[in-house]
């Protein structure tokens, strides 16, 4: 609940930072010369381009988490069975470990979604992010039935 808060919380900030920028862009097209145009049209894409990744990012992880959901319901989630350090770090011996495990398991279920799910976990743990995303994508279209050919992991 407590990351949702925050989530939100950054995203109005960020919000508010849009609308911020997309005034100044409009102040500066006001001006009427043609660098302020040309500089006020620059800055009125920022905006833009940061609501859209602000809506990806949304998207994904509300994907993400109905598919959690679900696999959860079905008592398919991954247990946490990962050694950690005194100091309450992921082990990277242990986190291979599981990674080894998922990836055998997604090779031998190439279409699962549950696979490419408990495997964009492990990539997760192992501290590989943009590995974690493109399984978490590959698990979404898979579950959705869209295709998949571009994605890879």
């Amino acid at each position: 609940m407590r990351a949702k808060i925050v989530y939100f919380a950054l995203a109005a900030v960020l919000v508010v930072y849009f609308v911020l920028v997309g005034s100044r862009g409009v102040m500066l097209i006001q001006q009427g010369t043609v660098v302020t145009v040309a500089f006020g049209l620059a800055v009125m894409i920022l905006p833009f381009i940061g609501a859209w990744f602000l809506y990806r990012t949304t998207k994904f992880a509300r994907d993400a988490n109905r598919l959690a959901r679900e696999l959860e319901a079905e008592g398919g989630l991954p247990v946490d069975e990962l050694v950690r350090t005194p100091g309450g770090r992921i082990d990277r011996d242990s986190a291979d470990e599981v990674f080894a495990r998922r990836k055998a398991e997604t090779e031998e279920a190439p279409g699962d979604w549950r696979c490419w799910f408990r495997l964009a976990v492990a990539y997760h743990d192992a501290r590989d992010t943009p590995r974690a995303r493109k399984a978490m994508q590959r698990a979404i279209a898979l579950h959705d039935g869209k295709q998949i050919s571009a994605l890879s992991a």
